[in-house]
């Protein structure tokens, strides 16, 4: 059995519901199980206990990490994510916040690259309509980007990365694929 940790904060809801569906797709998966956490009622320490890693993140604010995630920013870079795969998924306002969307995938995946995370996950920005983001990186984002104002456009787009990490996360056995 694989099990994945996946960790979130939500202030509005939106990406607690966005965890909720990623876990249940990613739970079609046979052998593999998803424990959810909301990050502001976990220790920072359980994370450690995970080989594969999703982090929901919302872009909160003015570019700036969504409250539950920056209170344990300080803890999280005190960790060692070296073997460890980290998938990132955030909400963000492109409308409202064009210059700094989705800038909170940017802030954690920094922290866990420079802690020695396999990032994976990596979501193409096209399509997408912003001026600027601390998540993006040679056309392509640290992880799936959510648009608050494109909700029509969630459930396809959780589908494809959720179909992305199977592949990137090794779920699948060679019978399987």
């Amino acid at each position: 059995m694989i099990t994945i940790g996946l960790f979130y904060g939500s202030t509005t809801g939106n990406t607690e519901e966005s965890a909720m569906a990623i876990a249940q797709a990613l739970r079609t998966v046979q052998g593999v199980a998803v424990d959810i956490h909301e990050i502001s009622t976990k220790t920072v320490g359980a994370i450690v206990n995970y080989d594969r890693l999703i982090f929901g993140v919302p872009t909160w604010d003015v570019g700036e990490l969504q409250s539950d995630w920056d209170m344990v920013l300080l803890k999280l870079q005190s960790l060692n994510f070296t073997g460890k795969m980290l998938a990132l998924f955030g909400h963000g306002d492109s409308i409202g916040y064009p210059d700094t969307y989705q800038d909170a995938i940017g802030i954690l995946g920094t922290a866990c690259l420079e802690q020695g995370a396999d990032l994976v996950g990596w979501w193409a920005a096209d399509g997408y309509k912003f001026d600027e983001s601390q998540a993006l990186m040679e056309g392509m984002f640290m992880g799936l980007a959510l648009d608050d104002n494109e909700t029509e456009k969630a459930a396809d787009r959780i589908q494809a990365w959720v179909e992305q990490l199977i592949v990137e996360f090794a779920l699948l056995t060679l019978e399987d694929a």
